[in-house]
């Protein structure tokens, strides 16, 4: 199973923390991705390939 990196971001796009996750596939990554977004934005990695990023919805509107 590959691993996943789940980066949170503060408002200036710096690296505030990180959450590893294995997951069987991208689609799996980004699901679990998603649950975790709270009012900060979220980018998925594996490795040096980014996945996806994810915006709490009050930023996204």
């Amino acid at each position: 199973m590959p691993g996943y990196y789940i980066y949170t971001l503060d408002n200036d796009g710096h690296v505030q923390g990180r959450v590893n996750a294995i997951c069987e596939d991208d689609e799996q990554a980004k699901r679990y991705a998603e649950q975790l977004v709270d009012g900060h934005v979220l980018e998925l990695w594996q490795e040096a390939r980014k996945i996806a990023e994810f915006k709490p919805h009050k930023l996204s509107q």
